[in-house]
């Protein structure tokens, strides 16, 4: 069965994003491992604003070459976008309602393939740590303290035990750091 994987960038006090919506303090480096990591994934979750967000990126505008090249292999991954508000999304794309989350998820969980990353935004992330969906957490834990910004975690309603599997500190001073539900 293919595994849910929460995978995203978090600031040192719990951001994943900036108080703007700024996620310029991301850093990018080869010693990361972007290539062997979108290797294992052939389909994202996100948001509504996570994916207009990252479906309308210019990728002529990044600073360096390791921004381009996570940006052109995130467009060859199959998209799903959890909206309710959304009518339409791009071609190939998949649109999921909330009435038939849990149902669709498990469907696309049980079908032949890599696992899937779940992209984000917050509200997504926090609606799948509920519904006890998320099989990894990858963190990469950025070296700066934004002071405000989007929590990664809102409105969780219960505790989530989990054990570290992994840490893994990059010469950028990134940490990262892997994790699986410890559910005694």
């Amino acid at each position: 069965m293919r595994k849910i994987i929460l995978n995203l960038a978090i600031s040192l006090d719990g951001y994943i994003e900036g108080a703007n919506g700024e996620y310029d303090w991301c850093i990018m480096d080869d010693d990361m491992g972007f290539g062997a990591f979108f290797n294992r994934f052939d389909a994202a979750f996100y948001g509504r604003k996570s994916y207009q967000l990252f479906g309308n990126q210019n990728p002529e505008t990044f600073s360096n070459d390791a921004e381009r090249e996570a940006y052109e292999q995130m467009q060859g991954i199959k998209k799903y976008v959890f909206s309710d508000t959304l009518k339409e999304v791009n071609s190939g794309d998949t649109l999921i309602h909330s009435h038939n989350l849990i149902e669709k998820v498990n469907e696309l969980k049980s079908q032949q393939g890599k696992d899937i990353w779940l992209f984000g935004g917050s509200s997504l992330v926090s609606t799948f740590v509920n519904l006890d969906l998320v099989d990894e957490y990858e963190l990469g834990l950025h070296p700066i303290i934004l002071g405000a910004g989007k929590p990664l975690f809102i409105d969780i309603k219960k505790r989530e035990y989990l054990k570290l599997i992994s840490s893994k500190p990059t010469k950028s001073g990134v940490v990262m750091l892997t994790y699986v539900p410890d559910r005694k």
